[in-house]
């Protein structure tokens, strides 16, 4: 119910949205028109005489129309909720995720999934801010279903055999955790098999995946899955040993963000923290933000309908969108600043963490990773250098990176190689704990 009403209301927002962009386009094509009629003094005062009615009558119809869509959003508002009290439903219960499996795509429940997680990657910011039920927020779930909020007994439920490492997965734009399971029975043979369940098998951690709104800041996501993580692990049914974060494109700017948030709140988690893994995560930016960016800015410049409109949708993008043009993902990268400054660069330094290795990871669309196409390309979404995060480890910093080439943005989070790779970084993690333990011992 709560989903259906803010469906809703984003309906209704979408037609206060068109009278308003019906209005500033009828203004476009009025300025137009008295820049020439002005330049004949005959017509001139008529036609000023004639616009300002042209002004009245259209704002009044337009005011109207956002009158009635308003009335009617209360009375629907007020039916479904007079049908809610009736049938005694419980709107905060927390409604059960799709199954972590490639073979539930295209069912109906995964078609919705996908498309809230769209949603919100496009709008997210807009649907927070108007307290929206389509807003994702954030939580974290198991394979079986959400552990946020969830205490004790509850909590033991949701996850089999819960052990003291926790290996976190964070999605990327536009997705929810389903993404994490994209062509897993081509890739590992079976449909329930993900990067969370063979780390599971192979070296004993728990997954936790999370579910966010990818549409606002990459900072509030950060320090909303910081929360997140301290609240679920003070109620762990074990001990916490280890906590690795593994972060697919916008995911990886996000866990650093987390991190980051957990290290200066002084979190307990943070201590726990030894691995941060990043699949094509654009850390210096994404390329076609960049050019959204520009698109946009030259649109609003020309005053014709035709740009004007189109350039107020571009405009209306997401927060977390615009946060990717350079990779933001802290509160003062972006606040108190124009959002649609033309590239300008407002990024601070986050530098990693002491005492946590980082393995970014990048792909090319080029079967030869070193071939020059391929580093300029790179996933076609993220480029090399980004993706690798080349200006922070200039300074030194212990980073390790791996390149696959022939291999696509989205396969980052699935294909078996890189599984591999992720697996050895943290295997080899693992073994120089072991060591350290020892000669200390």
């Amino acid at each position: 119910m709560r989903r259906w009403k803010g469906l809703k209301a984003l309906v209704h927002d979408a037609v206060d949205h068109t009278t308003r962009l019906i209005e500033e386009g009828h203004e476009s094509v009025a300025r137009t028109a008295m820049v020439v009629l002005d330049q004949v003094e005959p017509v001139r005062d008529v036609a000023r005489s004639v616009n300002d009615a042209r002004r009245v009558v259209t704002s009044g119809v337009l005011a109207s129309v956002r009158a009635v869509n308003r009335a009617v959003q209360l009375a629907s508002d007020a039916g479904i909720a007079v049908v809610t009290d009736a049938l005694a439903l419980d709107e905060a219960a927390i409604e059960a995720p799709i199954a972590l499996r490639s073979d539930t795509m295209k069912s109906l429940a995964w078609v919705g999934d996908a498309a809230l997680g769209a949603l919100n990657g496009v709008v997210g910011d807009t649907l927070e801010a108007r307290d929206n039920g389509l807003d994702l927020g954030l939580s974290l779930r198991s394979k079986k279903g959400f552990v946020t909020g969830a205490e004790g007994p509850a909590l033991s439920e949701l996850v089999d055999g819960p052990s003291d490492r926790i290996a976190v997965f964070v999605h990327g734009l536009c997705t929810t955790e389903w993404s994490w399971c994209l062509e897993a029975e081509q890739y590992h043979g079976a449909p329930d098999v993900n990067f969370g369940v063979l780390l599971e098998r192979d070296e004993g951690f728990t997954p936790l995946f999370v579910r966010y709104n990818s549409g606002r800041h990459i900072s509030q996501n950060g320090r909303a899955l910081a929360e997140q993580l301290e609240a679920v692990l003070a109620r762990w049914p074990v001990p916490v040993r280890e906590v690795i974060l593994v972060g697919h494109s916008m995911g990886g700017l996000v866990s650093r963000s987390a991190s980051h948030f957990a290290d200066r709140e002084a979190m307990q988690w943070r201590a726990k923290l030894t691995r941060v893994v990043s699949l094509g995560s654009p850390h210096h930016g994404a390329p076609l933000e960049k050019v959204g960016n520009v698109l946009t800015s030259a649109l609003l410049a020309v005053d014709w309908p035709a740009t004007k409109i189109p350039g107020r949708l571009l405009q209306g993008r997401s927060a977390g969108i615009k946060d990717l043009r350079y990779g933001y993902v802290l509160d003062e990268d972006w606040s108190g600043r124009d959002p649609d400054a033309l590239l300008e660069n407002h990024q601070g330094e986050l530098a990693p963490l002491d005492g946590v290795s980082y393995c970014f990871i990048s792909a090319t669309v080029t079967a030869d990773p070193e071939h020059p196409v391929g580093k300029i390309v790179g996933d076609l979404l993220v480029r090399v250098p980004s993706a690798e995060a080349a200006r922070i480890r200039q300074r030194a910093f212990e980073i390790e990176t791996k390149r696959f080439g022939g291999v696509m943005h989205h396969e980052l989070q699935n294909h078996p190689d890189v599984y591999a790779q992720v697996r050895a970084f943290i295997a080899a993690g693992a073994a120089n704990a072991a060591n350290t333990a020892l000669d200390n011992g």
